[in-house]
């Protein structure tokens, strides 16, 4: 543990974690060096020299497309990409629309699509059974400003003969306001799933992502996606070939009326095939395996 690490820029606190984790380093000798997110990202790649460790970075979502932060704070941020990608690392993205970023600042870069442990899956599914229940559109998370639940709530309201769920919480929930939401709260692992095997359809309505992990557990357990579009959602869900991806409230209302017919059926199941085929924990650990073992190819 990084005793110093804290998420927002601060001088004194990042000069700590700066010498705290090239103590930590030069205890453990590690064999590769692998940095996540931008804080990491960032003091990571000034405090190691890649090459004496072979060094990776993972931006999870780059800070300087968060919109919660103010312009002059996003510049701020990608000027720090720009100047570490410089240095002597290679960038894994964890979506191609994230690597397609990343190569506006450095070639060094490849990526590995976010995955789900399938097996992990199917054990906490195990005796989970969807019950008789109403027509129900839900999404799974914190109730913050990336998940944008103000256009999921103006989503509801033009549909006031559906159902919404929102699994989760958060500072924001004052947002969801039509009476046809229902908010569940924290609720446990089994518990969620429960909840999410007895709605419909998957609707994400993020201003940003990297790979939201929802999403693939979503396909996995066959309900049709309908999701904002940004990187990250529109990286694995293809507009008319596995799911919906949308621009503004109608699209989203007009993909959940087509979400009750056959062919969101058949997208559901070619969604679910992609998580089987690309999106899980055993593609990912091969992917790695072959990068740290330096088989990568700079793109």
């Amino acid at each position: 543990k990084v005793e110093n690490f804290v998420r927002s820029i601060n001088a004194g606190k990042d000069l700590k974690a700066f010498f705290e984790i090239k103590k930590i380093v030069k205890e453990i000798k590690p064999d590769i060096i692998h940095l996540h997110s931008s804080k990491a990202g960032a003091l990571g790649r000034w405090a190691f020299n890649g090459h004496k460790i072979p060094m990776f970075y993972t931006p999870h979502g780059y800070s300087f497309l968060m919109r919660d932060y103010s312009s002059a704070k996003r510049i701020v941020f990608k000027f720090i990409e720009i100047i570490s990608a410089k240095r002597f690392c290679t960038t894994i993205s964890c979506s191609e629309g994230e690597h397609q970023e990343t190569l506006k600042f450095t070639n060094h870069a490849t990526y590995v699509d976010n995955g789900i442990n399938i097996f992990e899956m199917d054990r906490q599914l195990e005796g989970v059974k969807a019950a008789f229940h109403p027509f129900t559109v839900f999404t799974l998370g914190r109730i913050c400003y990336q998940k944008n639940p103000t256009l999921f709530n103006q989503i509801a309201e033009a549909m006031p003969e559906v159902n919404f769920l929102w699994i989760g919480d958060g500072e924001m929930r004052g947002e969801l306001t039509s009476s046809n939401i229902e908010i569940t709260g924290w609720a446990d692992r089994k518990s969620a799933l429960m909840k999410s095997m007895n709605a419909d359809v998957f609707m994400l309505t993020s201003l940003w992502e990297g790979l939201p992990i929802s999403l693939l557990e979503a396909m996995y357990i066959k309900k049709p996606c309908v999701v904002n579009n940004v990187i990250g959602n529109r990286d694995v869900i293809h507009n008319g070939e596995n799911g919906f991806v949308c621009n503004e409230v109608k699209e989203f209302v007009e993909a959940i009326r087509e979400s009750r017919g056959d062919t969101a059926q058949m997208y559901a199941e070619k969604a679910y095939q992609d998580v089987l085929e690309k999106y899980n924990t055993n593609v990912m650990a091969k992917k790695y395996t072959q990068i740290y073992g330096g088989g990568y190819s700079i793109t």
